[in-house]
């Protein structure tokens, strides 16, 4: 029981101090409308990507956490599932977060991904985003999504990401933005 109380105590004490860094953040996020900031990072077959290269399409730009825990695999194969409907509809999809090429390799083999996952070990592209967090002193892209227009403009930023919902709800915007950009 002492030992118990003991362990109480000190978790009151780590507490508060885990809240106050819960959301860190480095920097704000491009707002609709403005420039995207470009990149260069590489895809997990070790091809290098800029936004630049892109210009003229849309793109899906979307920033998880880690490769191969729940809430990022559910998302990436749900854009692996949508990617053709994606396509169709005149967007490239890219995944960012912050892990190496080569775990971005394994994760992409596992569950056959047949769009660019990028490196952003730097953590360069996800501070120009505004999506770096930091919780626990666990360094990581926070779960948002920006759709990019062809002239490489931020038309829709998702900040509250549904794992689950998000490539559906990235597919009724495309439809929309396209109507309303001609």
């Amino acid at each position: 029981m002492r030992r118990l109380l003991m362990l109480l105590s000190m978790l009151a004490l780590l507490i508060p101090a885990a809240f106050l860094q819960a959301a860190e953040e480095t920097a704000t996020a491009p707002q609709d409308g403005q420039a995207a900031p470009d990149f260069k990072l590489q895809d997990q077959k070790g091809q290098w990507h800029t936004l630049a290269q892109y210009r003229g399409h849309w793109v899906v730009l979307y920033f998880y956490p880690k490769d191969d825990t729940p809430g990022c695999t559910t998302e990436v194969c749900t854009f692996r599932d949508d990617v053709l409907k994606l396509h169709k509809a005149g967007a490239e999809v890219l995944g960012v977060s912050l892990d190496d090429v080569d775990s971005h390799a394994k994760f992409a083999e596992k569950y056959h991904v047949p769009f660019p996952l990028l490196a952003d070990s730097g953590k360069s592209t996800a501070t120009d985003y505004g999506v770096l967090a930091t919780h626990l002193n666990f360094t990581y892209a926070r779960r948002e999504t920006f759709l990019v227009d062809p002239q490489g403009k931020i038309a829709k930023h998702y900040k509250d990401v549904d794992p689950k919902e998000n490539s559906g709800q990235v597919l009724a915007d495309l439809a929309t933005l396209k109507q309303a950009h001609g």
